[in-house]
């Protein structure tokens, strides 16, 4: 059935067709639609046998998701920005107690100072926490995200987020493809956790102390498990096209076979992206696009299949980590140590809801071209205004 529905919107008809068992969410702008909805959707009968537990914060809302989790209920959540960073310790506990939780978050730019709109900074933060991370380029893609999520995470047993850009895609409507409930109950079968459960008959501690002479084997199991999950979301999501018709790759390749300059991106800016290639081919100027899906765990393989034999790699970012550059480029740059790789070149923009137009893209496909001359530097600031310095 297709409707036009906003991004975060999107999102929860996503969450709500996995009927989770227990949502538990404080609203923070700009993913405030999304915890409105689904408790719409508990008041209204519509998810008859789901909680929806209001809480005074995004730290306690994620406590209140991993009490529930380790029950063994199917459980979910969303947030943005500062909200996530005050989730930031609860994440490292939900994780490496192996509950799979899946959150949508909304990319917000962090404080100080104060700022609502879009970059990515906030979910690159929590890139180490443990969890799985899925970026959306469009509103059809979240919706889709959100009910794999649920299938990949409880399969592995790692907590899922499911990342959309704030505004761009969030507060935009679009036309999508919403699958029927039926549909969605057959693709993903009730949570039935046997490491976690809430019985009497069954007492067991979670949680508990880690000393080192168990610690490291823990944390040597929950890497397995993330790279465990880079099979099983190959799995599901040739399930879900299977089911669905609608195809999906960690990594997504547009017009790279015969590309002497690849740009890379994740989220919404890939659209833009695109467009700007198919104009450039236009042109005749050898130009192609690679869009990240599956940031964490790292496509390691699909990246190097698709950017390396490429002369030059412009990858595009909506983070900072201050002192180094982009946080995807330091690991792009890792993945092909020891190995013969294209000239990788950072660009560094659309931080705090700046736009990114065409021109800017243009601007960074020059700045590939010159470094292919010779004459280039690692990070680039896009879009700066001089004036303000």
């Amino acid at each position: 059935m297709m409707e036009i529905v906003k991004g975060n919107e999107a999102a929860a008809i996503g969450a709500k067709l996995a009927k989770p068992d227990v949502v538990a969410a404080y609203p923070i702008t700009p993913s405030t639609d999304f915890p409105e909805k689904m408790s719409e959707y508990v008041a209204n009968g519509d998810l008859p046998a789901t909680e929806f537990v209001p809480v005074e914060s995004e730290h306690s809302a994620m406590s209140a998701c991993i009490g529930a989790a380790a029950t063994g209920a199917r459980v979910c959540t969303a947030t943005s920005s500062q909200g996530l960073e005050l989730m930031h310790e609860m994440l490292f506990i939900a994780s490496g107690m192996r509950l799979p939780i899946v959150l949508y978050n909304a990319n917000r730019a962090l404080s100080a100072p104060i700022n609502i709109w879009n970059d990515q900074q906030d979910s690159i933060a929590a890139r180490d926490a443990g969890w799985i991370q899925f970026y959306a380029e469009n509103n059809q893609e979240v919706l889709d995200l959100m009910i794999m999520a649920f299938k990949v995470a409880e399969e592995v047993l790692l907590p899922a987020m499911v990342c959309l850009d704030a505004f761009y895609s969030t507060h935009t409507f679009e036309p999508v493809d919403i699958p029927s409930q039926e549909e969605v109950d057959s693709f993903l079968p009730p949570y039935k956790p046997k490491h976690v459960a809430l019985d009497p008959k069954k007492p067991m501690t979670q949680g508990s102390f880690g000393v080192p002479d168990v610690y490291q084997e823990l944390r040597f199991m929950q890497q397995k498990a993330m790279e465990k999950a880079s099979e099983v979301i190959d799995d599901v999501f040739n399930q879900f096209k299977e089911k669905f018709e609608r195809e999906y790759r960690k990594v997504e390749e547009f017009m790279t076979n015969d590309a002497e300059i690849i740009l890379l991106t994740m989220g919404s800016l890939s659209g833009t992206v695109k467009e700007v290639v198919e104009q450039m081919r236009e042109k005749g100027k050898k130009i192609g696009a690679v869009k990240i899906t599956v940031f964490r765990p790292f496509p390691e393989k699909e990246i190097i299949d698709a950017i390396q034999n490429a002369s030059a790699v412009g990858i595009i970012e909506k983070n900072i980590s201050p002192g180094y550059g982009g946080a995807v480029f330091a690991d792009i740059s890792g993945i092909f140590a020891n190995k013969n790789h294209p000239l990788f070149l950072d660009f560094i923009c659309g931080l705090g809801g700046r736009d990114v137009t065409s021109k800017d893209i243009e601007t960074i496909i020059k700045t590939c071209d010159d470094a292919l001359e010779g004459d280039y530097e690692r990070i680039n600031w896009i879009g700066v205004k001089e004036g303000l310095l």
